[in-house]
């Protein structure tokens, strides 16, 4: 610190600081995953179709992941204070922006504006909090504390707005996150000192191509996972040339960095073993992860939940979370084994993943389903935090920013490809598997045929005509014939899931360097991703 003044003014405690500094972090959280708390709900705010709500959440995703490397110079060049206050007002300025617009299109650029100030948000926070802590047992609590609250973000997300969203408009979770901020800025403002924390280096050579590079491929990477399987994939003239253009960048931005004496992102991280190991594993974790919102829109359309009992249910999902992250807290302070984290973690998926495969039913207790969301939640809690600590612990405390980032873009990417994915089982299988129950049902059916007939009986009972209700049963043959495919497609997915999840336990069991290696923190200065 090139001042003697201290960064927080004497009559602040250190936990008022630190509550702050969790304070600050938590509205931009809420935003991250704020379009698929009711997709639903926000697509017909918006007059739009749900995949452009996927798409508005990648682009926030792209603009953390995209902007986290030069956001660094910004760091070095405010005083933190003034940071603090400029990039908070600049979020407030978009959640004020975002209340008040029904376009699409604005939301796009707005989502991908508060990623990068997303990013400023986290890395701030967090380094300000590392600097502050003086021993390894708090530094992995607050590690835990931050990618905790990642992990709890989107059920926390659904139960806390539910209500909002059944009862006002969709904006009005904006409206909520614009006036979060407002305690932020204050306590800011009465127990900051105008310090900084780095010699003030200028703005010049940013390397504002690499980012704009970067970026780009992103967002096109996003465009295309949300969009491809609608638009058949390379059949459609704007996937085929977002395929080529991403390929183009891809090359440009390696050849580029590999060019540079300073890359954006050092490339040398992946000469690490440990580091390799640390991507897949945290590849196929965000690949499963994401599973649960297969079981959220069976919930909703298969059992008829409306979204405050789907949020209800998902709160037992939330308690695994913090259950797992605390777990895991307490296995990396003691320096376990990473094999003694991940194993159990693996396969707690394992068993949620086909449990639920054989819980899938047109009619269901919510009750059988408790147990699955709360094991899911403690296997991605027991992975998650040991995995990232894991890999950026692998390489070289100097090379611990472009860990930090490779991590951040794997985890985009597995975030893309668990989108597309879900988007290919529920649009291409589920029109498969509705296909062949149509195939099937015939006039001449004996049992097609009763079952008309019953649910006629049923409907004229409600004092319906023999034409209305002769029309109501097929409309309700046509749904149950929906929630089979709906079914079937969940199921279809669960299976994959499970497949991956023996591959990934396999090669924790098998792969040897995992017998003596555990993951801990080595430096106060170790990259919050």
């Amino acid at each position: 610190m090139d001042s003697a003044i201290p960064l927080f003014k004497q009559w602040a405690p250190e936990w008022l600081v630190k509550v702050i500094l969790f304070l600050l972090v938590l509205p931009s959280m809420v935003l991250f995953f704020l379009p698929l708390a009711n997709i639903n709900a926000a697509a017909g705010h918006y007059g739009c179709e749900p995949a452009d709500m996927q798409f508005a959440v990648s682009l926030f995703y792209a603009g953390y992941t995209g902007f986290y490397s030069l956001e660094r110079r910004f760091f070095t060049y405010l005083a933190t204070r003034e940071y603090f206050i400029l990039f908070t007002f600049l979020q407030v300025l978009s959640c004020f922006i975002c209340y008040h617009t029904h376009e699409v299109s604005l939301l796009f650029p707005l989502r991908f504006i508060q990623g990068m100030l997303f990013s400023c948000t986290v890395n701030l926070s967090l380094s300000l909090m590392f600097t502050r802590l003086h021993s390894e047992r708090a530094r992995a609590v607050s590690f835990s504390v931050f990618f905790g609250l990642l992990l709890c973000a989107l059920p926390f997300n659904n139960f806390a707005t539910a209500g909002l969203i059944d009862a006002y408009n969709f904006n009005i979770v904006y409206k909520g996150a614009l006036f979060s901020y407002l305690p932020c800025l204050v306590l800011l403002q009465l127990t900051m000192n105008n310090t900084r924390l780095n010699v003030r280096f200028p703005l010049y050579k940013l390397d504002w191509q690499s980012f704009s590079l970067y970026s780009i491929l992103l967002c096109l990477l996003g465009y295309i996972a949300v969009y491809g399987q609608e638009y058949y994939w390379l059949e459609d003239a704007r996937i085929r040339y977002s395929v080529i253009a991403a390929a183009g960048l891809t090359a440009l931005s390696l050849l580029r960095q590999k060019a540079m004496k300073h890359p954006y992102i050092d490339m040398r991280v992946f000469r690490y073993r440990n580091f390799k190991v640390g991507l897949l594993v945290l590849l196929v974790l965000y690949l499963c992860r994401f599973a649960s919102s297969v079981t959220s829109n069976f919930f909703a359309l298969v059992l008829h939940f409306d979204p405050m009992h789907v949020s209800y249910i998902n709160l037992l999902q939330l308690a695994g979370l913090v259950v797992g992250v605390l777990i895991a807290c307490g296995m990396i302070l003691r320096k376990k084994r990473i094999r003694y984290l991940w194993l159990p973690g693996f396969l707690l998926l394992l068993a949620f993943h086909v449990r639920m495969f054989f819980l899938f039913d047109v009619q269901a207790d919510a009750s059988n389903y408790f147990i699955p969301l709360l094991a899911q939640g403690i296997g991605v809690g027991l992975i998650m935090v040991p995995t990232i600590i894991y890999a950026i612990a692998s390489v070289p405390v100097s090379a611990g920013p472009s860990a930090s980032a490779v991590c951040l873009a794997v985890r985009y990417l597995g975030f893309c490809l668990s989108i597309a994915l879900i988007n290919y089982f529920e649009l291409f299988g589920k029109s498969g598997h509705y296909n062949a129950f149509r195939d099937r049902l015939t006039r001449v059916d004996p049992m097609l045929r009763q079952y008309l007939y019953q649910q006629s009986g049923q409907l004229a009972a409600r004092s319906l005509s023999r034409v209305q209700s002769g029309k109501g049963s097929y409309k309700l043959l046509v749904n149950s014939v929906n929630g089979q495919g709906q079914l079937r497609f969940a199921m279809d997915y669960y299976e994959l899931m499970s497949w991956l999840i023996v591959a990934a336990l396999l090669l924790i069991a098998l792969f040897p360097q995992l017998n003596r290696t555990a993951a801990y923190l080595r430096s106060r200065r170790l990259s919050p991703a």
